[in-house]
């Protein structure tokens, strides 16, 4: 049964891996070919640099990126604060089914119904362009928000409310009580939140394709390179995105296992 087991885990890695590891291998590829591999070379690492459609679309995609994980990491945060301060029950779990829609729906049914909403606020309003920079930003603050919430969470729940009270009868005001006292202890759900809030709009393409308009995000250029043909250059951009989420997602473990360590140190203390 070892073996089996074994086996089955090597094929899964086996599968999983194996395009990753053909895409960097072919990356530094001498020749355009994807069967043969005929010498190591920088070329398309360097020919990345003067492409100008690529890190156009490369650059849209960090912008979008980063502001939605900023956005919604701050208004994931206030939302998590604000449904646990939510005394029934009921209404509390009614606010959290209703968060979670974004991220139990289909991509593809959240992508049209955006894109609906979006075309009939641009037309009520006369919008030159209905789509474009603000909408797909829009698009990824709405699936990114209940994945931070759901980090965040968490964390609020495990903080000892009798601190805030503590801080509050030293002289701290409600607000500067959360920053002194509620915003260190969450840290790590709130990082946490903003990693995953960041891969995931890095990596999105069916809702971005439906609300971007002009604004194409990389995901949706290499799709519409895929009608014509792939250019190789684009196995080294593809390569780099991969080495930098990869690393994101170690840090990410790091500060889950972080978490996990003063949970369980409290709970000693507890004792």
């Amino acid at each position: 049964m070892k073996t089996l087991s074994r086996l089955y885990i090597a094929l899964i890695l086996l599968f999983l891996y194996a395009p990753v590891a053909v895409m960097i291998i072919f990356s530094f590829n001498s020749s355009g070919s994807v069967w043969v591999f005929e010498g190591f070379s920088f070329d398309w690492y360097k020919g990345l640099m003067s492409d100008t459609t690529m890190l156009t679309a490369l650059e849209h995609t960090l912008i979008v990126a980063v502001l939605s994980a900023l956005i919604s990491t701050v208004l994931g945060t206030a939302a998590a604060v604000g449904i646990l301060a939510i005394r029934k029950k009921i209404a509390a779990s009614t606010v959290m089914s209703i968060t979670n829609i974004p991220m139990m729906n289909a991509d593809i049914v959240t992508g049209v119904s955006l894109m609906l909403l979006f075309i009939f606020v641009g037309n009520l309003f006369a919008l030159r362009e209905s789509l474009g920079f603000a909408t797909v930003l829009i698009a990824h603050i709405t699936f990114n928000l209940p994945y931070v919430i759901l980090s965040v969470m968490p964390k609020l729940r495990q903080t000892d409310a009798n601190l805030v009270d503590a801080a509050m009868d030293l002289g701290c005001t409600p607000f500067k009580a959360f920053f002194k006292v509620i915003l260190p202890s969450i840290s790590t759900g709130i990082a946490t939140g903003a990693i995953m809030a960041f891969t995931l709009s890095l990596d999105d393409f069916v809702i971005s394709y439906f609300t971007c308009g002009k604004y194409q995000t990389l995901p949706i250029v290499i799709y519409n390179m895929t009608k014509k043909s792939v250019t190789p250059d684009t196995y080294a951009l593809s390569t780099i995105i991969f080495i930098a989420v990869f690393v994101l997602l170690i840090l990410y473990n790091m500060l889950q296992t972080k978490s996990e360590k003063q949970t369980a140190m409290r709970k000693v203390g507890a004792k």
